[in-house]
């Protein structure tokens, strides 16, 4: 993957992070974005945009840290003109960046979420990912690029994790990703959701303790994007929603 040129939101940690190294493994050049920064911090948890990008330059690609609130379109808008500069082109946007975990994850009656909840998943998830993929899209509409959202899919169930807000957003970004795969398809660009399994993030990881061992690590999600990436035919993957589990079974990498 030498040349090639990708942005990765939300990688300071978690599967972002994952997703990142992954890339960097493979010799491309990694825009690692998100808030967290070593000069600002907002949360205990470890890592940021800093530590993402010297461990992909460590795994032979080219981490470029860019400290971004994604609650912030003229940051975002920022981040993409600096992409142009430097590269003259993007080869792939990773749609990640999400505060689903910024207040308590417990499911209930819609009545007794709070509302925070709407800023944090639909304002900093839903909305973000179409806020990047606006400003990304001529960029790879120049060189017939991948979108991948980040999102999770469950068809069984009635509302994902029974908690509205998630649910909402979840499934927004499936039919954003469907949306998006209809209007790029034309320009050669393929836009396409993600949605992991069970993996072993820093926030689950403090959350149920370093001994759980189930789940993947946060670098399988990476490289179901690695394989998507290289993939000359990805092209009908456009607007589906696929699981990293399926991918692992087409595409045959490690889980």
């Amino acid at each position: 993957m030498a040349g090639t040129v990708a942005v990765v939101t939300g990688a300071a940690r978690g599967i972002g992070r994952g997703i990142a190294l992954v890339l960097g493994e493979a010799g491309a050049t990694v825009y690692v974005t998100d808030r967290e920064s070593r000069e600002r911090r907002h949360s205990e948890l470890p890592g940021t945009v800093e530590d993402t990008a010297e461990q992909v330059s460590e795994r032979g690609g080219s981490g470029v840290p860019v400290r971004v609130d994604h609650g912030d379109d003229r940051a975002v808008e920022a981040l993409f003109a600096r992409v142009r500069e430097e590269r003259a082109g993007l080869d792939l946007l990773v749609a990640n960046a999400f505060a689903g975990n910024a207040l308590p994850f417990r499911g209930g009656p819609f009545w007794t979420l709070p509302l925070g909840h709407w800023h944090n998943m639909i304002d900093l998830g839903l909305r973000s990912h179409l806020v990047s993929a606006l400003h990304a899209a001529p960029l790879l509409i120049e060189r017939g690029g991948l979108i991948v959202l980040t999102g999770y899919a469950d068809p069984d169930a009635e509302v994902i994790a029974g908690h509205l807000f998630y649910d909402l957003a979840m499934t927004g970004v499936s039919r954003l990703a469907r949306s998006l795969a209809h209007d790029l398809r034309p320009h050669g660009v393929t836009a396409l959701a993600l949605s992991p399994g069970f993996t072993r993030t820093e926030a689950i990881l403090a959350e149920l303790g370093e001994d759980v061992t189930e789940g993947d690590s946060v670098e399988v999600p990476g490289r179901a994007v690695r394989a998507l990436l290289e993939d000359p035919d990805v092209g009908r993957h456009a607007g589906r929603t696929l699981s990293v589990a399926e991918l692992a079974g087409e595409y045959g990498f490690p889980r």
